[in-house]
């Protein structure tokens, strides 16, 4: 034997005797009550799941899972060498028994389809590995079966649960022998007497009923074989739930259903599936009315298959289907899948799609965990499914925030949403909401929107349509309200960025608004965001960056792209003034001074204004220069009362702007107990600075930013 084949043996071996060690391990365990109540719901519970063929290290997570928890294991014993390997099912399985039917939920009230459906597609979202969704079906089945001894209350509550999430669920990922005993035992529990008076009517225990098909199911298989024909035949009781429901949507009684017994037949092809019709045919009676043709007919969603009804053996009723192994193929995974064929309704088809390829996933190959853990992200990744306070599951958008949540809830909770707590902990309202977060909503009395909330780049708002009812509330105001918001707007950004003498109706009609007032509307209405007035400053001139570069690094003008000038001064060696510090499309001049070149100064520049009534012949008419990448000096100050973080949080988010910070002085205002920070920054361009400004006004703890004069 080589070493590579010993080393596989031995790891097959060590795989197979976890279980084994996880039992010695919990039979370690110091005796407290309730200890042997929960090692031994671990071995009923892996008793159900090792029949689904799930890997050994999964059975063994199964064993330990009650114990943890119910407290008799602590994270820090995964430390164990046992435990370490199957830890992370253990706390899988501990995430998924966190969710539930909602809190205020009454025994006899019925989720909302929506509801039940959002869940369901939670528990598949949130977990680690999706097999471990079958570990909580399994522990469900456990507890009803378990629940016959407790309350009645206690039992409608489990009955309920299973049958709005637990029993659909296995359906979809074609656990059939896990959904039917769900089915019924919440049947059972819901509805007693007609639970009764079925199982009386059908006279015969469910293993009677199974040998019957068996008896079926050979009579069939010798006249297929004696006729050449190779087939696969199944077969399976109907239970008692789904005659129960069967009755209700035929408005029939027991005695009129022709399928309680049924069988599949699946052949090769459709010739074949005639042949074998007739088989059905010649061997039974046939029911007059009661053969349906969905080879020649298909159904709306594509369904193909033979349905018949004959008088079996003992002049008991047979249902008899007969496909294609083509045709059941696509049955089971297709568009007519057997959890939609079944349940009835819709479902988008992009979760169609993630549900087949979870069954896929799902059959046991005694392969592909690693497979498993690296694609499961992949199945919901655009969508995120949040709890609110009361229980009830929220589908959201990839990246959603709380503000999302608070408009998906109702338009008025995001209207007057004022800050949100996830998990019980607030955060901001450009928090990104992850899967499973339990949301609540801190709301002020009066309705007011930020008109920060429409800007995509700020992070607030991930749904269009939320944005959307934004939009339509600051639409609403009044028009005058509109005039009124809408200048404060302008005339504060206009003085965040030290813009001034600025022809407004130029900014308006850049923005494609005939005038000032009408600029006005737009931004107080909210159809403009406060950015945009950066964007049209900047383009209100050549939108060509400049590059300024002194005499002595001419040569390497090539071989710097991040250099920044002026055109209109030759080979002078020059410089930005310190005092106003312009910025592109800002209307630049230029000034000679002594030792130092040309200054280069905003044309309204107070220090500029004077040096040119003294020397009016050392001005130069100067412009912006050509580049295609730049960056300008920029002072802005910042005030703020201090807290531990506060600078590392500016520097990130200057950072995420590409603004480079080239100085930071701060000193603490003792009249105001303030921060004051005077920044010098590199940034790219007006719209960038205007952005980089308003992120860091949402700081906590941050009073204002302005650009310096």
């Amino acid at each position: 034997m080589s070493a590579t084949e010993a080393g596989n043996n031995s790891s097959n071996k060590d795989t197979a005797d976890i279980i084994d060690q996880v039992r010695d391990y919990l039979a370690t365990l110091p005796k407290k009550d309730g200890l042997d109540r929960a090692v031994n719901e671990g071995e009923q519970i892996a008793t159900i799941v090792e029949s689904l063929g799930l890997p050994t290290k999964i059975v063994a997570a199964v064993h330990v899972y009650p114990l943890f928890r119910d407290g008799f294991i602590k994270v820090k014993d995964f430390n164990n060498n046992i435990l370490k390997d199957i830890s992370r099912f253990i706390i899988g399985l501990q995430q998924l028994n966190q969710f539930s039917l909602p809190d205020n939920w009454q025994p006899g009230e019925a989720l909302a389809v929506q509801q039940s459906e959002a869940l369901r597609k939670m528990l598949l979202a949130v977990v680690s590995d999706v097999r471990l969704v079958l570990v909580r079906i399994a522990e469900q089945l456990l507890r009803l079966r378990e629940a016959r001894r407790e309350p009645r209350p206690v039992q409608l509550a489990l009955a309920l649960e299973t049958r709005e999430i637990y029993a659909p669920l296995a359906n979809r990922l074609g656990v059939w022998q896990l959904k039917w005993e769900l089915e019924d035992l919440a049947f059972r529990y819901v509805d007693p007497d007609k639970y009764s008076e079925i199982a009386k009517a059908l006279n015969e225990k469910r293993d009677e009923r199974e040998r019957f098909i068996e008896m079926v199911k050979d009579q069939l298989d010798t006249e297929l074989q004696s006729n050449s024909i190779n087939a696969d035949i199944s077969g399976r009781p109907k239970h008692i739930y789904s005659i129960w429901r069967k009755m209700q949507r035929k408005d029939r009684g027991l005695e009129s259903l022709y399928d309680i017994r049924a069988v599949r037949i699946l052949v090769e092809d459709v010739n074949e599936c005639y042949a074998a019709l007739g088989i059905v045919h010649n061997l039974w009676s046939y029911i007059p009315g009661e053969f349906d043709d969905y080879i020649a007919n298909p159904k709306e969603n594509n369904y193909r298959s033979l349905h018949t009804a004959v008088v079996g053996p003992e002049g008991k009723t047979v249902e008899v289907q007969i496909r294609s192994r083509d045709m059941h193929k696509h049955a089971e995974l297709g568009v007519a899948a057997h959890w939609r064929y079944k349940e009835g309704g819709g479902s988008p088809a992009a979760f169609d799609q993630k549900i087949r390829f979870l069954r896929h996933l799902l059959e046991p190959t005694g392969d592909g965990a690693d497979l498993l853990d690296q694609i499961r992200d992949d199945f919901f990744e655009d969508r995120i499914y949040a709890v609110s306070p009361k229980g009830d599951v929220v589908e959201l958008p990839a990246n959603a925030t709380p503000l999302d949540f608070a408009y998906h809830v109702h338009t008025q909770v995001g209207h007057r949403c004022r800050g949100a707590k996830i998990n019980g902990r607030i955060v901001p309202l450009t928090h990104h909401v992850e899967n499973g977060d339990k949301i609540e909503i801190i709301t002020g009395s009066q309705a007011h929107p930020s008109r920060d909330w429409l800007s995509p780049k700020l992070g607030y708002l991930a749904g269009a349509r939320a944005r959307a009812k934004v939009r339509n509330w600051f639409r609403q105001q009044d028009r005058d309200q509109h005039i009124r918001q809408g200048r404060d707007i302008l005339d504060r950004e206009l003085a965040r960025l030290s813009e001034k003498d600025v022809p407004t109706d130029a900014i308006a009609k850049k923005l494609k608004h005939k005038d000032t007032e009408s600029l006005h509307v737009a931004l107080g209405a909210g159809d403009l965001t406060s950015a945009s007035i950066a964007t049209a400053l900047q383009n209100l001139r050549p939108t060509e960056l400049p590059i300024i570069k002194p005499r002595r690094q001419a040569k390497r003008k090539e071989t710097n792209p991040d250099s920044v000038g002026v055109a209109g001064i030759g080979d002078l060696l020059c410089n930005f003034a310190r005092c106003c510090r312009p910025v592109p499309p800002e209307p630049i001049v230029g000034y000679i001074t002594q030792g130092r070149g040309v200054s280069i100064h905003r044309q309204d520049c107070g220090n500029f204004l004077g040096l040119n009534k003294r020397s009016p012949e050392r001005v130069l008419e100067t412009n912006w220069g050509e580049s295609d990448k730049g960056s300008y000096p920029v002072d802005i100050t910042l005030h703020a009362f201090d807290r531990s973080g506060l600078i590392r949080d500016i520097t990130a988010i200057l950072a995420d702007e590409d603004a480079n910070v080239l100085d930071l002085k701060s000193h603490t205002d003792k009249e105001s107990m303030q921060v004051i920070m005077t920044l010098n920054l590199e940034i790219r361009d007006l719209p960038t600075l205007s952005t980089a400004i308003t992120r860091l006004e949402q700081l906590p703890n941050v009073v204002s930013v302005r650009r310096k004069a």
